[in-house]
Protein backbone atom coordinates (compact mmCIF):
# COMPACT_ATOMS: atom_id res chain seq x y z
CA UNK A 1 0.00 0.00 0.00
CA UNK A 2 1.00 3.39 -0.59
CA UNK A 3 2.60 5.44 1.66
CA UNK A 4 0.89 9.04 1.51
CA UNK A 5 2.43 10.31 4.50
CA UNK A 6 5.81 9.33 3.99
CA UNK A 7 7.08 12.91 3.38
CA UNK A 8 5.44 13.89 6.23
CA UNK A 9 6.18 11.12 8.83
CA UNK A 10 10.23 12.24 7.77
CA UNK A 11 12.48 12.74 10.68
CA UNK A 12 12.40 17.01 11.24
CA UNK A 13 16.14 17.17 11.48
CA UNK A 14 16.75 20.89 13.46
CA UNK A 15 20.56 20.51 13.25
CA UNK A 16 22.61 22.88 11.45
CA UNK A 17 22.63 22.05 7.61
CA UNK A 18 26.21 21.25 7.31
CA UNK A 19 25.38 18.29 10.28
CA UNK A 20 22.59 17.30 8.30
CA UNK A 21 24.44 16.28 5.58
CA UNK A 22 27.10 14.56 7.69
CA UNK A 23 24.32 12.24 9.03
CA UNK A 24 23.41 10.46 5.03
CA UNK A 25 21.24 7.88 7.69
CA UNK A 26 18.74 10.74 8.01
CA UNK A 27 17.88 10.69 4.27
CA UNK A 28 15.74 8.32 3.28
CA UNK A 29 14.83 7.22 -0.55
CA UNK A 30 11.89 8.65 -1.68
CA UNK A 31 9.41 5.11 -2.62
CA UNK A 32 9.24 3.71 -6.13
CA UNK A 33 5.81 4.26 -6.26
CA UNK A 34 5.88 8.30 -6.30
CA UNK A 35 6.35 10.54 -9.04
CA UNK A 36 8.43 13.90 -10.00
CA UNK A 37 6.67 16.09 -11.54
CA UNK A 38 8.76 19.16 -13.13
CA UNK A 39 7.48 22.68 -14.58
CA UNK A 40 9.83 24.92 -16.06
CA UNK A 41 9.05 27.75 -18.62
CA UNK A 42 10.58 27.33 -22.34
CA UNK A 43 12.85 30.27 -23.07
CA UNK A 44 12.84 32.14 -19.91
CA UNK A 45 16.28 33.87 -20.94
CA UNK A 46 14.90 35.01 -23.78
CA UNK A 47 11.61 35.86 -21.70
CA UNK A 48 13.78 38.17 -19.03
CA UNK A 49 16.13 39.74 -21.62
CA UNK A 50 12.32 41.01 -23.09
CA UNK A 51 11.47 42.71 -19.54
CA UNK A 52 9.45 39.82 -18.52
CA UNK A 53 11.09 38.64 -15.59
CA UNK A 54 8.46 39.70 -12.77
CA UNK A 55 5.53 37.89 -14.78
CA UNK A 56 8.78 34.68 -15.15
CA UNK A 57 8.24 34.65 -11.86
CA UNK A 58 4.75 34.91 -10.93
CA UNK A 59 4.48 32.19 -13.50
CA UNK A 60 6.43 29.91 -11.78
CA UNK A 61 4.74 30.96 -8.18
CA UNK A 62 2.01 30.34 -9.48
CA UNK A 63 2.18 26.67 -10.09
CA UNK A 64 3.89 26.06 -6.63
CA UNK A 65 0.05 27.90 -5.52
CA UNK A 66 -1.90 25.49 -8.06
CA UNK A 67 -0.11 22.38 -6.62
CA UNK A 68 -0.72 23.61 -3.11
CA UNK A 69 -4.24 24.53 -3.59
CA UNK A 70 -5.30 21.42 -5.35
CA UNK A 71 -3.49 18.98 -2.12
CA UNK A 72 -5.47 21.13 0.42
CA UNK A 73 -8.56 19.31 -0.94
CA UNK A 74 -7.17 16.23 -0.31
CA UNK A 75 -7.84 14.15 2.41
CA UNK A 76 -5.37 12.75 4.99
CA UNK A 77 -3.79 16.10 5.83
CA UNK A 78 -0.49 15.20 3.29
CA UNK A 79 2.18 17.16 2.58
CA UNK A 80 5.07 17.51 -0.03
CA UNK A 81 8.19 18.27 -1.44
CA UNK A 82 8.54 21.31 -3.88
CA UNK A 83 11.15 23.64 -5.47
CA UNK A 84 10.99 27.42 -6.53
CA UNK A 85 13.63 27.53 -9.21
CA UNK A 86 12.46 31.49 -10.46
CA UNK A 87 11.81 30.16 -13.71
CA UNK A 88 9.45 26.48 -12.71
CA UNK A 89 8.88 24.45 -10.13
CA UNK A 90 9.47 20.80 -9.27
CA UNK A 91 7.30 18.40 -7.23
CA UNK A 92 7.52 14.97 -5.85
CA UNK A 93 4.13 13.32 -5.18
CA UNK A 94 2.22 10.20 -4.27
CA UNK A 95 0.85 8.43 -7.29
CA UNK A 96 -2.40 8.48 -6.21
CA UNK A 97 -2.64 12.03 -6.35
CA UNK A 98 -0.79 12.45 -9.34
CA UNK A 99 -3.26 12.54 -12.30
CA UNK A 100 -5.54 15.23 -10.03
CA UNK A 101 -2.49 17.25 -9.95
CA UNK A 102 -0.84 16.94 -13.45
CA UNK A 103 -4.72 17.56 -14.85
CA UNK A 104 -4.33 21.22 -12.45
CA UNK A 105 -1.05 21.83 -13.87
CA UNK A 106 -1.60 21.12 -17.52
CA UNK A 107 -4.77 23.52 -17.29
CA UNK A 108 -2.49 26.07 -15.60
CA UNK A 109 -0.25 25.44 -18.80
CA UNK A 110 -3.11 26.57 -21.21
CA UNK A 111 -3.67 29.74 -19.04
CA UNK A 112 -0.54 30.91 -18.76
CA UNK A 113 -0.26 30.39 -22.46
CA UNK A 114 -3.22 32.75 -23.14
CA UNK A 115 -2.76 35.21 -20.69
CA UNK A 116 1.35 35.64 -20.77
CA UNK A 117 2.20 33.63 -24.12
CA UNK A 118 4.92 31.33 -21.53
CA UNK A 119 5.19 28.54 -22.56
CA UNK A 120 5.04 26.02 -19.76
CA UNK A 121 6.44 22.56 -19.82
CA UNK A 122 4.78 20.52 -17.99
CA UNK A 123 5.79 16.69 -17.59
CA UNK A 124 6.29 13.47 -14.75
CA UNK A 125 8.24 10.42 -14.23
CA UNK A 126 8.27 7.59 -12.06
CA UNK A 127 10.72 7.32 -9.67
CA UNK A 128 10.93 3.95 -10.13
CA UNK A 129 12.39 4.43 -13.45
CA UNK A 130 15.07 7.15 -12.57
CA UNK A 131 15.97 3.84 -9.61
CA UNK A 132 16.27 2.10 -12.52
CA UNK A 133 18.72 4.52 -13.98
CA UNK A 134 21.13 4.22 -11.17
CA UNK A 135 20.33 8.11 -9.87
CA UNK A 136 20.14 8.39 -6.90
CA UNK A 137 16.77 10.66 -5.05
CA UNK A 138 17.27 10.61 -1.09
CA UNK A 139 15.43 13.28 0.79
CA UNK A 140 15.40 14.90 4.52
CA UNK A 141 13.51 17.65 5.97
CA UNK A 142 15.26 20.33 7.94
CA UNK A 143 14.21 23.44 9.80
CA UNK A 144 15.83 26.53 7.81
CA UNK A 145 14.15 29.30 10.34
CA UNK A 146 12.10 28.82 13.33
CA UNK A 147 9.20 28.71 11.09
CA UNK A 148 9.72 27.47 7.70
CA UNK A 149 11.02 23.37 7.00
CA UNK A 150 12.26 22.63 3.51
CA UNK A 151 13.27 19.12 1.87
CA UNK A 152 16.89 18.29 1.36
CA UNK A 153 17.26 16.22 -1.63
CA UNK A 154 20.69 14.45 -2.45
CA UNK A 155 21.47 12.28 -5.46
CA UNK A 156 20.63 13.04 -9.12
CA UNK A 157 17.38 12.21 -9.53
CA UNK A 158 15.68 15.60 -9.88
CA UNK A 159 18.05 16.89 -12.13
CA UNK A 160 17.72 13.69 -14.28
CA UNK A 161 14.03 14.07 -13.96
CA UNK A 162 14.54 17.50 -15.12
CA UNK A 163 16.25 16.58 -18.68
CA UNK A 164 14.16 14.07 -19.32
CA UNK A 165 11.17 16.22 -19.23
CA UNK A 166 12.56 18.84 -20.72
CA UNK A 167 14.08 17.13 -23.88
CA UNK A 168 10.79 15.18 -24.48
CA UNK A 169 8.08 17.83 -23.91
CA UNK A 170 5.92 18.85 -27.14
CA UNK A 171 3.90 21.46 -26.69
CA UNK A 172 -0.08 20.66 -26.66
CA UNK A 173 -2.61 22.44 -28.06
CA UNK A 174 -4.76 25.36 -25.78
CA UNK A 175 -8.15 24.70 -26.45
CA UNK A 176 -9.23 22.52 -23.61
CA UNK A 177 -8.87 24.95 -20.94
CA UNK A 178 -11.07 24.57 -17.64
CA UNK A 179 -12.02 27.38 -15.66
CA UNK A 180 -12.74 25.29 -12.38
CA UNK A 181 -9.56 24.06 -12.09
CA UNK A 182 -7.84 27.48 -11.97
CA UNK A 183 -7.25 27.90 -8.01
CA UNK A 184 -4.53 30.37 -7.92
CA UNK A 185 -6.34 31.94 -4.26
CA UNK A 186 -3.55 33.50 -2.10
CA UNK A 187 -1.48 35.02 -4.99
CA UNK A 188 0.23 38.03 -4.12
CA UNK A 189 3.16 39.96 -5.64
CA UNK A 190 3.19 43.54 -4.34
CA UNK A 191 6.22 44.20 -2.82
CA UNK A 192 9.12 46.70 -4.28
CA UNK A 193 12.51 45.52 -4.80
CA UNK A 194 14.06 44.98 -1.15
CA UNK A 195 17.65 46.28 -1.08
CA UNK A 196 20.12 44.68 1.17
CA UNK A 197 20.21 45.64 4.99
CA UNK A 198 23.38 47.39 4.60
CA UNK A 199 24.21 49.88 1.86
CA UNK A 200 27.46 48.69 0.69
CA UNK A 201 25.97 44.82 -0.08
CA UNK A 202 24.68 42.80 -3.11
CA UNK A 203 22.57 40.38 -4.01
CA UNK A 204 23.83 36.98 -4.95
CA UNK A 205 21.80 34.31 -6.68
CA UNK A 206 23.66 31.07 -6.90
CA UNK A 207 23.23 27.51 -8.84
CA UNK A 208 26.44 24.90 -7.48
CA UNK A 209 26.01 21.45 -8.77
CA UNK A 210 28.68 18.48 -7.54
CA UNK A 211 30.11 17.06 -10.66
CA UNK A 212 30.23 13.37 -8.99
CA UNK A 213 26.65 12.52 -7.42
CA UNK A 214 28.61 10.72 -4.44
CA UNK A 215 30.55 13.60 -3.80
CA UNK A 216 27.51 16.02 -3.40
CA UNK A 217 27.45 15.97 0.72
CA UNK A 218 30.77 16.30 0.68
CA UNK A 219 31.11 19.26 -1.49
CA UNK A 220 28.36 21.08 0.02
CA UNK A 221 29.55 20.62 3.44
CA UNK A 222 32.85 22.78 2.51
CA UNK A 223 30.57 25.31 0.11
CA UNK A 224 28.50 26.08 3.17
CA UNK A 225 31.61 25.98 5.75
CA UNK A 226 33.11 28.61 3.36
CA UNK A 227 29.96 30.81 2.52
CA UNK A 228 29.53 30.46 6.64
CA UNK A 229 33.58 31.98 6.88
CA UNK A 230 32.66 34.57 4.65
CA UNK A 231 29.33 35.96 5.03
CA UNK A 232 28.46 35.00 8.35
CA UNK A 233 24.85 32.53 9.16
CA UNK A 234 22.25 31.85 7.42
CA UNK A 235 20.04 34.62 9.26
CA UNK A 236 22.81 37.39 8.65
CA UNK A 237 23.24 36.56 4.82
CA UNK A 238 19.36 36.62 4.43
CA UNK A 239 18.35 38.83 2.10
CA UNK A 240 14.92 39.85 3.53
CA UNK A 241 14.65 42.06 6.29
CA UNK A 242 11.30 43.44 7.48
CA UNK A 243 12.83 46.96 7.75
CA UNK A 244 13.59 46.83 4.49
CA UNK A 245 10.32 45.93 2.70
CA UNK A 246 8.06 48.42 0.89
CA UNK A 247 4.48 48.09 -0.72
CA UNK A 248 4.66 48.90 -4.42
CA UNK A 249 1.31 50.45 -5.14
CA UNK A 250 2.17 51.18 -8.93
CA UNK A 251 -1.09 49.89 -10.75
CA UNK A 252 0.81 47.89 -13.43
CA UNK A 253 1.98 45.46 -10.66
CA UNK A 254 -1.67 45.04 -9.36
CA UNK A 255 -2.39 44.72 -13.02
CA UNK A 256 0.50 42.06 -13.50
CA UNK A 257 -0.96 39.75 -10.73
CA UNK A 258 -4.60 39.82 -11.91
CA UNK A 259 -3.12 39.17 -15.06
CA UNK A 260 -1.95 35.69 -13.79
CA UNK A 261 -4.42 35.20 -10.99
CA UNK A 262 -7.56 35.35 -13.06
CA UNK A 263 -9.19 34.10 -16.22
CA UNK A 264 -10.26 37.49 -16.81
CA UNK A 265 -9.85 41.13 -15.94
CA UNK A 266 -11.99 41.95 -12.60
CA UNK A 267 -11.93 45.70 -11.96
CA UNK A 268 -13.23 45.22 -8.53
CA UNK A 269 -10.31 42.47 -7.84
CA UNK A 270 -7.72 45.50 -9.08
CA UNK A 271 -9.12 48.00 -6.97
CA UNK A 272 -9.98 46.14 -4.20
CA UNK A 273 -5.99 45.04 -4.60
CA UNK A 274 -4.88 48.41 -5.07
CA UNK A 275 -6.52 49.75 -1.98
CA UNK A 276 -5.55 47.20 -0.10
CA UNK A 277 -1.64 47.96 -1.13
CA UNK A 278 -1.76 51.41 -0.38
CA UNK A 279 -3.62 51.35 3.24
CA UNK A 280 -1.27 48.49 3.77
CA UNK A 281 1.97 50.45 5.66
CA UNK A 282 -1.00 51.35 8.01
CA UNK A 283 -1.69 47.77 8.78
CA UNK A 284 1.77 46.63 8.61
CA UNK A 285 3.26 49.25 10.73
CA UNK A 286 0.95 50.45 13.08
CA UNK A 287 -1.35 47.00 14.11
CA UNK A 288 0.03 44.43 15.92
CA UNK A 289 -1.22 41.67 13.48
CA UNK A 290 0.54 43.67 10.80
CA UNK A 291 3.93 44.08 12.83
CA UNK A 292 3.39 40.06 13.35
CA UNK A 293 3.22 39.13 9.28
CA UNK A 294 6.03 41.65 8.73
CA UNK A 295 8.24 39.85 11.26
CA UNK A 296 7.17 36.49 10.00
CA UNK A 297 8.12 37.25 6.03
CA UNK A 298 11.85 36.56 6.65
CA UNK A 299 11.09 33.14 8.56
CA UNK A 300 9.08 32.10 5.66
CA UNK A 301 11.02 33.04 3.03
CA UNK A 302 12.25 30.59 0.42
CA UNK A 303 16.10 31.55 0.17
CA UNK A 304 18.22 28.18 -0.18
CA UNK A 305 16.74 25.41 -1.81
CA UNK A 306 18.80 22.09 -1.96
CA UNK A 307 17.45 19.56 -4.57
CA UNK A 308 20.92 17.55 -5.63
CA UNK A 309 22.21 21.04 -6.26
CA UNK A 310 22.14 24.04 -4.46
CA UNK A 311 20.02 27.09 -5.22
CA UNK A 312 20.21 30.13 -2.66
CA UNK A 313 19.68 33.90 -2.85
CA UNK A 314 21.73 35.96 0.00
CA UNK A 315 23.19 39.24 0.74
CA UNK A 316 27.13 39.70 0.85
CA UNK A 317 29.74 42.82 0.52
CA UNK A 318 31.12 42.73 -2.53
CA UNK A 319 35.11 42.26 -1.67
CA UNK A 320 33.43 39.05 0.22
CA UNK A 321 32.06 37.67 -3.13
CA UNK A 322 35.31 38.27 -4.78
CA UNK A 323 36.89 36.21 -1.85
CA UNK A 324 34.37 33.54 -2.39
CA UNK A 325 34.24 33.29 -5.74
CA UNK A 326 38.12 32.61 -5.78
CA UNK A 327 37.51 29.70 -3.74
CA UNK A 328 34.90 28.41 -6.12
CA UNK A 329 37.12 29.00 -8.92
CA UNK A 330 39.64 26.42 -7.36
CA UNK A 331 37.14 23.83 -6.84
CA UNK A 332 35.64 24.14 -10.31
CA UNK A 333 39.35 23.93 -11.47
CA UNK A 334 39.65 20.47 -9.46
CA UNK A 335 36.66 19.66 -11.74
CA UNK A 336 35.06 19.32 -8.31
CA UNK A 337 31.72 21.44 -8.77
CA UNK A 338 30.00 24.14 -11.47
CA UNK A 339 28.37 26.97 -10.28
CA UNK A 340 26.35 29.76 -11.67
CA UNK A 341 26.17 33.02 -10.06
CA UNK A 342 24.43 36.38 -10.57
CA UNK A 343 25.11 39.21 -8.54
CA UNK A 344 22.87 42.02 -8.58
CA UNK A 345 21.33 45.41 -6.27
CA UNK A 346 18.53 43.73 -4.91
CA UNK A 347 16.14 41.08 -4.38
CA UNK A 348 12.27 40.36 -5.16
CA UNK A 349 9.74 38.65 -3.97
CA UNK A 350 5.98 36.95 -4.67
CA UNK A 351 3.92 35.46 -2.18
CA UNK A 352 1.42 32.73 -1.21
CA UNK A 353 -0.95 34.41 1.25
CA UNK A 354 -4.17 32.47 2.82
CA UNK A 355 -3.83 34.01 6.31
CA UNK A 356 -1.22 36.95 7.57
CA UNK A 357 -1.20 35.27 10.48
CA UNK A 358 -0.42 31.37 10.18
CA UNK A 359 -0.50 30.62 6.27
CA UNK A 360 1.85 32.42 3.95
CA UNK A 361 4.78 31.63 1.85
CA UNK A 362 7.74 33.66 0.04
CA UNK A 363 9.38 32.84 -3.29
CA UNK A 364 12.70 35.08 -3.52
CA UNK A 365 14.70 35.69 -6.44
CA UNK A 366 17.26 38.15 -7.58
CA UNK A 367 16.74 41.28 -10.19
CA UNK A 368 17.89 41.54 -13.53
CA UNK A 369 17.09 37.61 -13.86
CA UNK A 370 18.33 36.15 -11.11
CA UNK A 371 18.34 32.65 -10.97
CA UNK A 372 17.84 33.03 -14.54
CA UNK A 373 20.40 34.51 -15.30
CA UNK A 374 22.87 32.82 -12.49
CA UNK A 375 21.16 29.39 -14.91
CA UNK A 376 22.86 30.96 -17.84
CA UNK A 377 26.47 31.06 -16.83
CA UNK A 378 25.67 27.37 -15.50
CA UNK A 379 24.69 25.90 -19.07
CA UNK A 380 27.55 27.16 -20.62
CA UNK A 381 29.95 25.84 -18.36
CA UNK A 382 28.25 22.54 -18.40
CA UNK A 383 27.84 22.45 -22.22
CA UNK A 384 31.92 23.45 -22.27
CA UNK A 385 32.53 20.48 -19.71
CA UNK A 386 30.75 17.61 -21.76
CA UNK A 387 33.07 18.78 -24.86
Amino acid sequence: MEDLKFYKKLKLSKESLIDLLDNEEDFKNVPESWYVIVVDIQNSTNAVKEGNHHQVNLTATGAIISVLNTIRKFQGNIEIPYFFGGDGATFIVPFSHLDKIVQVLDNYRIHIKRKTNLVLRVGQIHVKELDEKNVQLKIAKHQLTEKLSIPIVLGNGLKVAEHIIKSSFKEKNTTSFDESLLNLEGMECRWDEISPHKSQAKVVCLLLDATVEATQSDIYKQVLSQMEKDFGSFENRQPIKNTKLRLDANPKKVLEEMKISLVSNNWMYFLKSWLKTNFGKIYLNLTSSGKQYLKQIGQLSHTFMLDGMINTVFTAEQSKIDNFIAFLDNLEADNKLIYGIHVTHASVMSCYVLDRRTTHSHFVDGTEGGYTSAAKMFKIKKKAAIK
